[in-house]
């Protein structure tokens, strides 16, 4: 395998981008039999996003969460880069002809973590304090449970964020605890949201494999898969997909596995918080499990859509 071309790796600039592609090109250069040398066997690519320029508007202004994988893709369909490393919560629901998800990784922590320099939670958040987001399902989750707070737009990479905090734009935030960890930055919060009370955005803590789709089933692409997450994640974006999931949707779903069972809790609320339309349920896994995890993923969404209809979707 060794004698293969170099698989050059497309990602974007971020500290938290490069450091896990970083880790996914040290696990592909192993794959291709070059542990010693990752930056050869498969060096990384570097591509800014139209989300990574635009750093004060929420996504849902410019044209949703695509906005971070659309360059890439387009390097990959033209044949610049051979794979390319997402967030899997980045990842649109409908992909573009010719390119698949080819490999899901072990999952990292998939809750939202509580950051604050004064406050030790959500519940001991003061009256009307101000918690900064930029995710509309944080937005709508956090008022259900605390109508009162003051939600401030923050965007930004994770440093720009704790840099935010820190100078008092806020007096809290919620990150992903996936990026945290990666980042080393473990340390940082002060607590979780549940995931089954407040579930994270569909495949969060996952990452996305992307390829072409003829590389599919390329030997380095089968060493990278994990098959708990991968059931998992199909279970979430099914969900996602039955919610016509995007940046004007508040959408969670958290999927848990017990042996060959999966247990999946999905909820969408409106943008304000103050209605929440919530499904839950399991199935057996059987012989293909993946194709049953998404299709209970797609069956306890669309209950949701369709209860919450109209109400779920942000108006302009």
């Amino acid at each position: 395998m060794r004698s293969q071309p170099p698989i050059r790796i497309g990602t974007r600039g971020s500290k938290l981008a490069l450091a896990q592609s970083g880790m996914m090109q040290r696990r592909i250069a192993a794959a291709l039999g070059a542990p010693g040398s990752p930056d050869e066997a498969a060096p990384l690519v570097v591509i800014t996003t139209t989300g990574d320029r635009i750093q004060d508007r929420r996504l849902l202004e410019i044209g949703g969460k695509a906005l971070f994988t659309k360059e890439i893709e387009e390097a990959l369909l033209d044949g610049r880069i051979d794979a390319a490393i997402h967030s899997m919560k980045d990842v649109p629901a409908e992909m573009p002809p010719g390119l698949v998800i080819a490999a899901i990784p072990e999952r990292e922590d998939p809750r939202d973590a509580f950051v604050s320099t004064r406050y030790a939670s959500l519940a001991d958040l003061p009256q009307g304090a101000r918690l900064g987001t930029a995710s509309l399902r944080r937005q709508a989750q956090a008022l259900h449970v605390r109508p009162d707070l003051d939600v401030v737009m923050l965007r930004g990479n994770v440093d720009t964020r704790l840099r935010k905090l820190e100078e008092g734009e806020a007096d809290a935030i919620l990150l992903a605890a996936s990026g945290l960890n990666r980042l080393g930055l473990g340390h940082v919060p002060k607590g979780f949201l549940d995931p089954v009370e407040a579930p994270p955005a569909p495949g969060q803590g996952a990452l996305a494999i992307q390829t072409r789709a003829e590389d599919r089933d390329a030997p380095w692409v089968v060493a990278l898969r994990c098959e708990a997450t991968t059931l998992a994640v199909a279970a979430e974006r099914g969900a996602l997909t039955a919610l016509e999931g995007s940046c004007r949707t508040a959408v969670g779903a958290f999927a848990r596995l017990d042996g060959r069972r999966l247990v999946l809790v999905v909820e969408a609320l409106t943008p304000d918080g103050a209605r929440r339309f919530r499904r839950e349920g399991e199935v057996d896994l059987g012989s293909d499990g993946e194709a049953a995890a998404r299709d209970l993923g797609l069956r306890l969404g669309d209950a949701v859509r369709r209860e919450g209809g109209d109400l779920l979707v942000l108006k302009d």
